[in-house]
């Protein structure tokens, strides 16, 4: 069935005519870092489990910091996922919304991806070209000094409920979220096909034999060391 064709599933959910207003969601953070990947991750649970309408992006930001200040800025909606020190219990969410996200996003810095995406945000709101709605679903950490680690089973349980919330967000913002009825394509993902939860998950070595220095998988090595 052609994709685009008036009778295909993606049209009956995605009517074409209507103009939009950009909605952006975003998840940042680094899924070396156990716990510090949560952002990514719902991004990248999302784009598996659902299409949207094409005024709306999907974003792994990663680490990227400034460099998605365009990102903002274009954005009329924003909606962040990320792992937030909060000093709450593990796992548990919180909902911050509009000018509030920036003071809450450097509340308790665990890296250096919440300063530079704080600075993003403050960037935006300096040049006026903030997003009309900001809502940032934050997830407390259980663990993230684990190198080559994955996500927490309370942080992982908490990603679905952090994804319901999110979805309830874009049905209001006319996004027009509609269950993924063809896989994707490994050009189309927005996040590396290896460092994917399943792959990155399996694939990693015993604790016997893991460099807790550093994932072996993602180090540099040099020929004859």
């Amino acid at each position: 069935m052609n994709p685009t064709s008036p009778n295909s599933p993606e049209s009956a959910c995605h009517p074409s005519g209507d103009s939009a207003e950009t909605v952006c969601v975003l998840g940042i953070g680094n899924v070396l870092w156990a716990d510090e990947g949560f952002g990514v991750r719902c991004i990248e649970t999302l784009q598996q489990r659902y299409e949207f309408a094409p005024h709306v992006q999907l974003i792994d930001g990663g680490t990227q910091g400034l460099y998605l200040v365009q990102h903002v800025q274009q954005a009329d909606r924003l909606l962040i996922f990320d792992a937030v020190d909060y000093g709450l219990a593990a796992g548990e969410l919180k909902l911050v919304r509009d000018e509030d996200v920036p003071r809450f996003m450097g509340a308790k810095k665990m890296s250096l991806h919440q300063t530079g995406f704080q600075e993003v945000l403050m960037l935006a709101l300096l040049t006026e070209k903030y997003p009309r709605e900001v809502l940032l679903i934050g997830c407390q950490p259980e663990e993230i000094d684990d190198y080559g680690g994955s996500l927490r089973p309370v942080v992982k349980q908490a990603l679905e409920d952090a994804l319901a919330l999110g979805l309830d967000a874009l049905r209001a913002w006319g996004a027009q979220p509609c269950p993924r009825w063809r896989p994707l394509s490994d050009v189309e993902t927005v996040t590396f096909s290896e460092l994917a939860l399943g792959p990155y998950e399996s694939q990693r070595p015993p604790e016997d034999v893991a460099c807790r220095i550093g994932d072996e998988r993602f180090m540099p090595t040099r020929e004859g060391a």
